[in-house]
């Protein structure tokens, strides 16, 4: 995968927390940000996922209403 360079600005104590962090893990500065930003978009997913749950949640009688309340026994029937 081509890397592409991205130049970011911080205060020193965030930068000292980067290397100390990075050092620690056993890896680069940069690597240590790339899996920041793979963790944060991950987490996007995630929520996301509960975002729909909530949702769903909130609105679970109307789906009830609309296609049936006993979604198994909905299911048994069918078969």
């Amino acid at each position: 995968m081509a890397k592409t360079q991205l130049n970011v600005r911080v205060d020193e104590g965030t930068a000292r927390a980067a290397r100390e962090r990075a050092q620690a893990r056993g890896m680069s500065v940069n690597r240590y940000i790339e899996e920041l930003v793979r963790q944060d978009t991950g987490e996007a997913g995630r929520a996301f996922v509960d975002a729909a749950a909530d949702f769903m949640k909130q609105y679970e009688s109307v789906f009830a209403e609309e296609f049936g309340n006993d979604r198994e026994g909905a299911r048994e029937g069918r078969r």
